[in-house]
């Protein structure tokens, strides 16, 4: 398999973000920082939109890296935000359509959550969002974003753990598609599917029944999973045979593109 080569290789990160989603950094820019790493392969997987593929590609042939168009998926499990990463995925008429309801449900969430703060006497706007998401996919950074610049929080990660996180006052869920559902999508794309973070579901019974789905594989390495919880993972991943990733899920200038082993 592709991907079990890159892996053995090294010199990849199979978790990054871009302004298609939630990331601060264009396609564009994303290719270059880490071809100044040194990385020679990495997986571009916004959050459910492939938009920003194309445009890393480009940006990759004329300095030598390759892409794996990749996604990472929304997907719902006994109440959990579970995320798949899919890779080597293959754009279809069935997965352009569900991504597009994905993507029209974001919409009227971000209103949702708009009314939710404002009920709280947080006036943010649309329009006070969309300077952050350019016009792409509307995620909850960019809504974090808006709230941050009207003074109400005095950074993001406050914004998430006092409103927008699961089960915060201005909460609200994605559209739910299942894990088993947004695998078999990934695989009829022609892609690889992976458990994004298993560290971050925080409830490992879950991550272990997720490994007896069809699932490809789990990420074992990422920025917030220690020496201790990658080596719990590798355990898992050994025993359900299925095959190990890291990423460093890249969004903004306080990670570090290539960079997935914890740093306390």
């Amino acid at each position: 398999m592709e991907i079990l080569k890159i892996i053995e290789n090294g010199r990849f990160d199979l978790h990054l973000h871009t302004t298609a989603s939630d990331g601060s950094f264009s396609p564009s820019e994303v290719v270059k920082m880490a071809a100044q790493k040194g990385l020679t392969t990495i997986a571009i997987t916004d959050h459910d939109t492939l938009d920003g593929i194309q445009e890393a590609i480009e940006t990759a042939r004329k300095i030598g890296i390759t892409i794996i168009p990749g996604i990472e998926l929304s997907t719902k499990y006994k109440g959990k935000t579970i995320d798949i990463l899919g890779y080597n995925i293959h754009e279809t008429k069935e997965l352009s359509s569900i991504l597009q309801k994905m993507r029209k449900h974001r919409q009227n969430r971000c209103l949702l959550i708009v009314n939710k703060f404002c009920e709280l006497g947080m006036t943010i706007t649309l329009e006070g969002i969309q300077k952050y998401s350019k016009g792409n996919v509307i995620a909850r950074p960019h809504i974090a974003k808006a709230v941050v610049d009207k003074g109400y929080a005095k950074d993001t990660q406050e914004v998430f753990d006092l409103y927008l996180g699961d089960g915060k006052p201005c909460a609200e869920d994605k559209m739910e598609l299942s894990p088993s559902s947004g695998i078999e999508l990934i695989h009829r794309a022609g892609g690889v599917a992976v458990l994004a973070h298993p560290l971050l579901i925080h409830d490992d019974i879950i991550v272990e029944e997720l490994m007896q789905l069809a699932i490809d594989g789990i990420e074992v390495w990422h920025r917030k999973q220690s020496e201790e919880d990658s080596k719990r993972y590798k355990s898992l991943a050994e025993k359900y045979r299925k095959m190990m990733t890291g990423g460093s899920d890249f969004h903004n200038e306080a990670h570090e593109i290539g960079e997935f082993r914890f740093k306390p």
